[in-house]
């Protein structure tokens, strides 16, 4: 595995994890990467710090830790983004895979306005913008209800 800081054109900076340097280049090649915050397939990478390691006493390279416990601070910053992430679902609807059909529906005034979320590809969600649809990425992954427990 390798981890990327990435760099969006609206210049959001966010961490992603690929197999491989090859998989994140066929991946952004292929449109599947996109800003958790604004949503933009503009991506390319972050400048990143090097990663220098030590050495230990038989030689060898040391490993070098990456990055510790987030600070209490950060802690509770995302414990904040979750609780609002979740009264902002409430009263939501979950449609699941037909959130591009669905969104579009409202949009276009076919069904009655509503609150929704659910999943929708890359793709979808570029096409639901450029017809001016409004739509945003959450922050957090939702478990569907039929999965959670």
């Amino acid at each position: 595995m390798i981890v990327f800081d990435l760099k969006c054109g609206r210049a959001h900076i966010f961490e992603a994890w690929f197999g491989s340097s090859a998989d994140y280049d066929d991946q952004r090649a292929r449109g599947l990467i996109e800003c958790p915050i604004c949503g933009d397939q503009a991506i390319g990478k972050a400048v990143m710090a090097p990663r220098i390691g030590g050495k230990s006493s038989d030689g060898d390279e040391a490993p070098v830790p990456v990055a510790s416990a987030p600070p209490p601070e950060m802690k509770a910053l995302m414990a904040k983004m979750a609780d609002l992430q979740s009264k902002m679902l409430e009263g939501s609807e979950w449609v699941g895979r037909r959130f591009a059909d669905e969104a579009r529906a409202i949009h276009l005034g076919e069904t009655g306005h509503r609150t929704i979320h659910g999943e929708a590809t890359p793709a979808e969600a570029t096409a639901l913008k450029e017809e001016g649809v409004e739509l945003m990425p959450l922050p957090f992954p939702v478990i569907p209800p039929d999965q959670s427990h």
